[in-house]
């Protein structure tokens, strides 16, 4: 158990665990959507910003575990019946179809609201899928969890580095520019 706790935590090294790094991820995205639930309904910038944000963390977060981690839980969990990554393939392109939406809806738009609480319990679902059900698979798998996390945070800096090249200033599903 405690080798766990110690997988868990970023080492002297620069070595991150990629489950912690990614439930680190979770919980950064599920601050930004009770974060728009306490801001007033008059308060549209704010919202805006709000759901620009979650929009890009999102973005991102998809790239991340379509590129890297979804690969290699399906090398590492091949001869699982438990896990089926391509459901959270599905639920990636779910997410970012209600992205896409926010392209064009605005804060006083009707359906803005209703849009993102949609996302956010999409989100959750997603994570709670993810953390009770696949990362413990992971965590007993042979999947070098260091070395993935390492990936994950080297190319989670190459595509924040894009999206503020470019302004991140837009909201939509960024996986097409990045």
């Amino acid at each position: 158990m405690e080798a766990t706790k110690q997988d868990k935590t970023k080492t002297g090294s620069g070595s991150h665990d990629a489950l912690a790094f990614l439930e680190a991820e979770h919980r950064s995205v599920e601050k930004l959507f009770e974060a728009f639930g306490k801001v007033g309904d008059d308060d549209l910038d704010a919202r805006s910003a709000l759901v620009q944000r979650a929009c890009e963390e999102l973005s991102i977060h998809a790239i991340l575990e379509e590129e890297l981690l979804y690969p290699a839980a399906q090398e590492a969990l091949a001869d699982s019946d438990k896990i089926d990554v391509d459901e959270a393939y599905i639920e990636h392109f779910l997410v970012k179809t209600l992205i896409a939406k926010f392209e064009t809806l605005k804060p006083c738009d009707k359906g803005f609201d209703a849009t993102f609480k949609v996302m956010s319990e999409m989100v959750g679902h997603h994570v709670e899928e993810e953390e009770e059900e696949l990362f413990p698979e992971l965590r007993k798998s042979k999947c070098n969890l260091r070395a993935l996390g390492e990936k994950l945070a080297k190319r989670k800096a190459e595509l924040q580095s894009k999206l503020d090249a470019v302004g991140s200033g837009s909201v939509g599903d960024k996986t097409e520019m990045l």
